[in-house]
């Protein structure tokens, strides 16, 4: 990994584990193993770090919000609640942390209402192949209800436990335990089947666990 990715990486690490407000540039250079000078040949100043991993975050979430379901509509779901995870936990400080700098990254800034009302719609097309496959017994009209609920469950659980006291990090079933909490608001009115497909996909999640 060429130096300017490894201080982003490092910062996206530290940013999320301790929050944007603790981190100094000489925090990062000393988990990068390399001066605090060096550091700033890439990236001048905090903030241009903040921006270039805005940017990264950009171009992973329209990947998944480009995702759609196809022919199988239970693993289309697993799938893409994943890909949504891995984002939340990635990126989790984008989310959290906007009070510690002002505002956030121009990128974020200027696309993240459209990104929520996209991400709303996505889930919603989603619960909607559940529903014309027989799978999942529910008002197409309160759809749209249950995909922001449901997304609501899933970009804060993490923040939850992390609020709890209780451990977040990969290996620690945070995400498993936020899928499964998220199922909670409609696996009564799902098929048998798609109840055991889904909750064994979860499963899978965390046996191969998501990025710190």
């Amino acid at each position: 990994m060429k130096t300017k990715d490894r201080i982003a990486e490092t910062a996206r690490a530290l940013f999320n584990e301790q929050g944007y407000g603790a981190v100094s540039t000489a925090a990062v250079a000393a988990a990068c193993g390399i001066a605090e000078g060096n550091l700033w040949y890439h990236y001048k100043t905090r903030r241009a770090l903040l921006d270039t991993i805005g940017e990264r975050f950009a171009v992973v979430i329209e990947m998944r919000l480009a995702l759609r379901p196809a022919s199988d509509p239970v693993g289309d779901y697993a799938a893409m609640v994943a890909a949504m995870m891995a984002e939340f936990r990635d990126f989790r400080f984008l989310y959290r942390d906007q009070h510690s700098y002002g505002e956030h990254a121009e990128i974020v800034g200027i696309n993240a209402p459209d990104w929520t009302r996209r991400t709303f719609a996505q889930l919603e097309l989603y619960l909607a192949a559940l529903v014309d496959a027989g799978q999942l017994d529910w008002p197409r009209e309160r759809l749209r209800d249950l995909a922001v609920n449901a997304t609501i469950i899933l970009r804060y659980g993490l923040e939850h436990y992390r609020e709890m006291g209780e451990a977040t990090g990969s290996g620690t079933g945070s995400v498993q335990r936020t899928l499964r909490r998220h199922l909670t608001l409609f696996e009564h009115r799902l098929g048998a089947a798609a109840a055991l497909r889904l909750h064994a996909a979860i499963d899978q999640i965390e046996a191969t666990p998501l990025a710190a």
